[in-house]
């Protein structure tokens, strides 16, 4: 097969799964192509085969601009998506797999009237829930339920992807015409609580397959380390650890302030992901590790950890649960999104939202049962290279129709 891959980077959580399921791709002999904007992030991406860097930096700059001016995401990066798509064109693809294309880096109605005029069998990976609102790709935490008929009055416009002013309505009606009528498309989603989502909105007319993230299990397991004498943790202490690569209320940056004041001396908050600015705000009792991409590191500070806090309000499938378990850690997380979805009693506890009081009763508890027991390593996630496979499975079999 020849595949093509689309994506807003080449790096991070959804990078790495577009960056993976071509390598496994190619050792299976199949040809594949991956496209993303370029970013200061991705320089280096051009040493895997096959990639192809959207746009410039200051096509990026401007198509980001225009977006938040006018409200209207996607609707932009004409000369890039042409080029992107003559590129196409060239490659000649069985099928397409589209994972995240907001935030402006290319031109959505010339996108899908390529797919849909080419017929090209399409999987799209729904990694939040953009594809199907106005603007957003989580709206939890504004309660609202506005994208099931039609965005309007949007209670977060001015948030990710920013605009100045609420064009929803248009951008939902819009989305909805060009993301329908695709022949031959299959919506796949890391979680169930997604994938319900999903079978609500204007997507339901497509198949709807589930396929749960990976993690590395050749990384992510318990490793010793010297952590706790780096950084002068008493042994008789239990670590309460939280990993986040974009801390702010959403990811519950106020709950472990709360918790470093009632947990007490007998618990010790450490943070990773942080940065100057967040350190400033953040309890003089919680030690803050800044954003680290040494993935053996991360291992030994999970490893390291009595217990991983999660109190995330908003979430689709969080990897850090599964790299938690997958390195012997209990996991205790807010009822939100799929975050509850990889859990069960040995390995961790879900708590109400924002219910600060029980999830530190829930971490008192995983930290005395584990001085009785440990058995989280032999429950850990299903290695990532398996969920690859499943989708290149899933592109053979959307091909042979």
């Amino acid at each position: 097969m020849r595949i093509v891959q689309i994506n807003g980077g080449a790096k991070g959580s959804t990078g790495k799964i577009m960056m993976g399921i071509a390598d496994v791709a190619r050792t299976q002999g199949h040809e594949v192509m991956c496209a993303s904007p370029i970013t200061s992030t991705n320089r280096d991406a051009g040493a895997n085969c096959g990639y192809y860097r959207i746009g410039t930096y200051n096509s990026r700059r401007v198509n980001v601009a225009l977006a938040r001016i006018t409200g209207f995401n996607g609707c932009f990066a004409w000369f890039e998506t042409y080029k992107l798509l003559k590129k196409i064109d060239e490659f000649k693809p069985d099928i397409i797999h589209l994972h995240n294309l907001h935030d402006s880096y290319i031109n959505l109605p010339m996108l899908f009237s390529y797919i849909k005029k080419h017929n090209v069998p399409t999987v799209w990976t729904l990694h939040d829930c953009w594809a199907f609102t106005g603007q957003c790709p989580y709206f939890t935490i504004a309660k609202c339920d506005r994208w099931k008929a039609g965005c309007h009055n949007c209670p977060q416009y001015k948030e990710y992807p920013a605009s100045l002013y609420d064009n929803t309505k248009k951008m939902w009606q819009l989305k909805k015409k060009w993301f329908t009528g695709v022949k031959n498309m299959t919506i796949v989603t890391p979680s169930e609580w997604l994938a319900g989502l999903a079978k609500e909105s204007y997507l339901k007319e497509y198949p709807i397959q589930v396929i749960n993230n990976g993690i590395d299990l050749d990384v992510f397991k318990p490793t010793h380390s010297n952590f706790r004498e780096q950084y002068g943790i008493p042994g008789d202490k239990y670590i309460v650890l939280g990993v986040s690569f974009a801390w702010g209320y959403r990811k519950g940056l106020d709950c472990f302030a709360e918790m470093a004041e009632k947990l007490g001396d007998k618990y010790q908050i450490v943070l990773v992901g942080t940065d100057d600015e967040i350190d400033k705000n953040l309890p003089k009792n919680i030690i803050s590790i800044h954003r680290t991409q040494n993935q053996k590191e991360l291992a030994e500070i999970y490893s390291t950890a009595d217990v991983f806090a999660m109190p995330t309000r908003e979430e689709n499938y969080p990897t850090v649960n599964m790299e938690a378990i997958a390195c012997g850690t209990p996991v205790v997380t807010f009822d939100t999104g799929g975050s509850p979805e990889m859990l069960n009693e040995k390995v961790g506890r879900v708590v109400p939202v924002d219910d600060v009081d029980e999830m530190i009763n829930a971490i008192q508890d995983m930290c005395v049962r584990r001085e009785k027991e440990n058995d989280c390593e032999n429950l850990a996630g299903i290695a990532m290279k398996t969920r690859f496979n499943e989708y290149v499975t899933l592109y053979s079999k959307r091909c042979s129709k």
